[in-house]
Formats: structure tokens, C-alpha cells, sequence
């Protein structure tokens, strides 16, 4: 199973950022996705989360109303939509797949990709 997450880079506070996870290797229609977020000296943390069929999204109190999680099943990729970025939210993220997540955290995620860096500005 690979996950490669990409799209991360500089902005400015109050800026957005689209970031994408392209999955090979495993069924990604059956899979519930997640992006989860590290910043430096700090614990990998969740962010947002998308059931498999894409119906359900599921978001850390922190980047609700900002971030949006979405998927493709026809193109095996997931996405987080980023907007009103602020220098706390940088961190470098990460993309994870499991089935049937009953609940979002990162020691229920079978899979994990390598991260992409997310940098604000203020």
C-alpha cells in the first residue's frame, strides 16, 4: 500500500492551501481516510477524516469550518481543502487509510503515507 500526499508549501496567514493523497495498492473505495498533522516537538495529531464511500467527514474542533476533507474513489485520491490558514496550523501532514475507523485517532490507522509540509506565515 502506498499513500503519497502532496500539494503542501508556503502561505500566508489567512491563505489556502489544496492538499492531495494518492492511494495504490489496496481498495480505496473501501477504505475511511484520514489526514492527520505534527508540528515540532508536538504529537501527531488528527485533522480531518472521510468514511469510504465519501458521505461522512468527520474534523478536530481546531480546523472545523476551515478545512474540508474530500475523496475521488474514480481517481484513488483524498483531498483537504485548507482556508483561513493560521501560523498554528502549520505542521507537516499526513494521510492515512483504514477500514471502518470507529474512531480517529493515529494508532487506528493501518496505513500511513509520508508527509507533506505545510508552512503559514504570519
Amino acid at each position: 500500500v502506498q499513500l503519497q500526499a502532496s500539494g503542501g508549501g508556503l502561505v500566508q496567514a489567512g491563505g489556502s492551501l489544496r492538499l492531495s493523497c494518492a492511494a495504490s495498492g489496496l481498495t480505496f473505495s473501501s477504505y475511511d481516510m484520514g489526514w492527520f498533522r505534527q508540528a515540532p516537538g508536538k504529537e501527531r495529531e488528527f485533522v480531518a477524516g472521510i468514511s469510504w464511500r465519501g458521505g461522512t467527514t468527520y474534523y478536530a474542533d481546531s480546523v472545523k469550518g476551515r478545512f474540508t476533507a474530500s475523496r475521488d474513489n474514480a481517481k484513488n485520491t483524498v483531498y483537504l481543502q485548507m482556508s483561513s490558514l493560521k501560523p498554528e496550523d502549520a505542521a507537516v501532514y499526513f494521510c492515512a487509510a483504514d477500514r471502518y475507523v470507529s474512531r480517529w485517532s493515529r494508532e487506528n490507522m493501518a496505513y500511513w503515507g509520508k508527509g507533506t509540509l505545510v508552512t503559514v506565515s504570519s
